[in-house]
């Protein structure tokens, strides 16, 4: 079996677990609160209009359409990308740094077969779990955003649902290529979360300090802060040069990563 069947083999259950219960969080948050919210919008917004408008922005409610499908989406993001995060960067710094813990790399590097070629089959794996879990968190969302607004009358707007949902993915992709980074950075990991949780939650919180702050710079510290959902929502759009941000950081990651894979110093196992 080569090594993409393996990785995908080896992943197929957590990433039908993480497929399933992001799946299931935005169905029963879209379909299960959004309604009682929107059904008395003044009451909802004396309670929510109370909180500190810090606290409003870091978690992405603003209201002036928090009551709307694509506003309360917007704030489920907020919460939902932290876990997406969290999954991506388990399985990008899993699926390499498992072969160093379990001494099972230099047998992988005795096969016919190069190094590159090896990390790519890896990371190519990896990317498949990512997108499958993207892919289900954005149907589930869909479909659940329709269920949720047939009583109400709205319309729910593809192009700006697919870019909603695509802040998923894209974060996911920069986590993912960062764990990669450090499991060939770091001389000994263990287990992925022990580097995934601690890494996801500081930029999170980054991302809320800026946010409470005020300080608009730090978005540029941290991909929760890239995508701005309010943005998008008012103009179908994601800003440009977080984008670029974003994707030279992850060519950067990738590119470093093959570079310190190859140079890797790899021990035959006792």
């Amino acid at each position: 079996m080569n090594v993409f069947l393996r990785e995908i083999v080896a992943y197929r259950k957590s990433t039908l677990i993480w497929m399933a219960s992001l799946a299931g969080m935005v169905a029963l948050f879209m379909i299960g609160m959004y309604p009682a919210f929107s059904s008395d919008v003044e009451a909802s917004k004396q309670m929510i209009g109370g909180l500190p408008e810090a606290v409003r922005a870091a978690f992405a409610i603003s209201l002036s359409n928090f009551f709307t499908i694509f506003g309360f989406y917007a704030y489920f993001l907020s919460f939902a990308t932290v876990a997406g995060a969290i999954q991506a960067m388990n399985i990008g710094a899993g699926s390499i740094a498992k072969e160093f813990a379990g001494k099972t790399a230099d047998f992988l590097i005795s096969k016919p077969v190069t190094r590159p070629k090896i990390l790519t089959a890896k990371l190519a794996a990896a990317l498949v779990s990512v997108v499958a879990v993207s892919l289900a968190f954005a149907l589930a969302g869909y479909v659940a955003a329709q269920i949720a607004t047939s009583s109400t009358g709205e319309t729910v707007t593809t192009s700006t649902f697919v870019l909603l949902s695509l802040t998923m993915l894209l974060i996911q992709l920069f986590f993912m290529a960062l764990g990669a980074l450090f499991a060939v950075l770091i001389p000994k990991i263990k287990t992925a979360v022990a580097v995934s949780l601690p890494t996801v939650f500081t930029f999170f919180i980054i991302g809320m300090l800026g946010e409470i702050l005020g300080n608009d710079k730090v978005r540029y510290m941290t991909p929760f802060k890239f995508f701005d959902s309010m943005y998008i929502i008012n103009n179908t759009a994601f800003e440009s040069r977080y984008l670029v941000l974003e994707a030279v950081l992850v060519v950067v990651f990738v590119a470093a990563t093959y570079v310190l894979f190859q140079r890797k110093d790899i021990r035959a196992a006792a």
